[in-house]
């Protein structure tokens, strides 16, 4: 039997559970207000749409309109009684509604009829569903209830996406951790997409993990080891080469080396291979990852405020290795390489100085103007081997500049490309996943900045201030041969504060989903080409 109140007493409890509005309870709750014991053990979230008209009918997803007809109607009676209708994203909790689901989160998901928004470059829809899952989640989580099931609101895929996501936080060097909440899909018929939405998240959320750990416990060797462990733990068609010093003198990645030589840390090349298609020969499709653990500028050293942050100079490297194993997970059919360059930028004796002028894999020489410009150097040689694989593509990610950031923000991930067809399929990628990419210019303009050089074939930085994401990728285009090659500069990405309200936050992990999008869409191209 539902526990009643009069309605003034309700209202009055109505602020209650972080913002959510008390209109039932039966004794589950330690916070209760009516002081009874708590005993509750399993959360259920369902989404409910915005009307369309403001005389419209309360309207359900269908799980929603299922459970509602099981409690007889209460559900749609308490949520008529609670306030005005719930906006997208927002939130409320009733209690004691079903024994099996001692608490109900209902979460607002916006116009049904939400769709792709040709303004924002993304399905709103999807978005709205996986913003609205997160915070319901986020909500049971602090009741400190361990198990969630989800309405799949209409894309068991969003849904999962929104619930994986929006429960992870980096705690685990905290004694005091939050509660760890396990979700399951509410219902039958989409568990296939449901999962897929798991591995999804989960994959962006080993990018957030290994960018957000210190980085005196990420260190370029304990960084390979990581990958090694997790790749093979998925998939037994992979093969990992982590690469030593040696190896790196004997390829004559002199770029690379002239960064890492200011470091105690050794450095280490990280080479992975997923040979997923049928064919074993087929070209495979390479991912190049700046893999910076610690960047302090060297020589010209950053101010310190923020500089912690640099613990995640090598997401470029965390996603595209975490793209690869979750592709693996999924067992698509294709080869991919992901090569990631790993050490440290620091400051020694025994570091680059300004106007050093070190050489690179195929033969050109760099002027070292500003050691804080050192992605570009180890992204040089690693772009010149990659070549090597005779590969359909090749794709660098980076936290390359602040340039980025300052164009444009956290709002998207900035692409240059020399190829019209790789930039729209990584463009319609982002528009399905939300995590958007944005296209930059690779003009000759920015070329002959780089090009202009006092003492050697090329400088690390233009030779104006203005337009820097542009210069640096005219820099990495220096050591491109290949015909469909982009670079994605994520620097802007890296973080989140508040922008994506499904990530708390801290390190982003982006844009590892539009990534795996982007090989999901091409393995299916693929098949139907065959």
């Amino acid at each position: 039997m539902l526990f009643s109140l009069p309605l003034p007493a309700l209202r009055r409890l109505s602020v209650w559970s972080l913002g959510a509005e008390l209109l039932a309870c039966r004794g589950f709750s330690a916070s209760c207000p009516l002081g009874h014991s708590r005993a509750m053990t399993k959360g259920l979230v369902l989404g409910i749409y915005a009307r369309e008209k403001d005389d419209d009918a309360l309207q359900f997803t269908s799980a929603g309109d299922k459970f509602d007809k099981l409690v007889s109607g209460k559900l749609r009676e308490l949520l008529a009684l609670s306030g005005p209708p719930l906006k997208a994203g927002k939130t409320r909790i009733f209690y004691g509604l079903h024994q099996d689901f001692p608490s109900v989160v209902v979460t607002g998901l916006g116009k049904k009829t939400s769709g792709v928004d040709e303004l924002e470059n993304w399905n709103e829809g999807k978005e709205n569903i996986r913003v609205a899952v997160a915070a319901a989640c986020r909500q049971i989580q602090d009741l400190e209830i361990t198990s969630v099931e989800v309405d799949p609101c209409g894309d068991a895929q969003a849904a999962a996406e929104g619930a994986v996501l929006g429960l992870y936080e980096f705690d685990e060097l905290k004694q005091k951790k939050k509660t760890v909440v396990s979700a399951q899909l509410y219902g039958s018929g989409d568990d296939e997409a449901w999962q897929k939405g798991v591995v999804f998240a989960n994959g962006q959320n080993l990018a957030r993990h290994l960018m957000e750990t210190p980085a005196n416990k990420m260190t370029p060797t304990r960084f390979a080891e990581v990958i090694e462990q997790k790749l093979k733990s998925v998939n037994n068609s992979t093969t990992v080469h982590i690469r030593t010093k040696s190896w790196i003198e004997d390829q004559a990645m002199g770029a690379f080396l002239s960064v890492a030589k200011g470091s105690d840390e050794p450095p280490v090349f990280l080479e992975i291979h997923y040979t997923g298609s049928p064919n074993a020969d087929d070209s495979p499709l390479v991912f190049v990852g700046k893999g910076i653990t610690f960047d302090s500028g060297g020589i010209s050293i950053k101010p310190s405020a923020n500089m912690d942050l640099m613990r995640a100079d090598m997401g470029g490297a965390a996603t595209i290795c975490s793209t690869i194993i979750t592709a693996a997970t999924l067992n698509l059919p294709l080869n991919l390489i992901g090569l990631a360059p790993l050490c440290e930028n620091m400051p020694s004796g025994k570091a680059n100085k300004p106007g050093d002028v070190v050489q690179a894999r195929n033969g050109k020489t760099i002027q070292v103007d500003n050691t804080d410009a050192e992605g570009r150097l180890i992204l040089a040689d690693a772009l010149c081997y990659a070549h090597t694989f005779n590969p359909k593509v090749i794709i660098n990610a980076a936290t390359l500049t602040g340039a980025m950031d300052i164009a444009l923000g956290s709002g998207a991930t900035g692409v240059f490309t020399n190829s019209t067809w790789l930039w729209t399929k990584l463009f319609e990628a982002s528009i399905e996943t939300g995590d958007r990419m944005w296209r930059m210019p690779l003009f000759d303009q920015y070329t002959r900045q780089i090009v202009d050089c006092q003492l050697a074939d090329i400088n690390n930085i233009g030779k104006y201030r203005s337009g820097g994401a542009c210069t640096a990728a005219a820099f990495l285009k220096e050591f491109v041969t290949h015909s469909k090659w982009a670079h994605l500069d994520i620097a802007g990405v890296m973080t989140n504060k508040d922008e994506v309200p499904y990530l708390r936050k801290g390190m982003s992990g982006r844009p590892t989903r539009t990534l795996t999008e982007f090989l999901v869409r091409m393995s299916k191209d693929k098949e139907n080409s065959q």
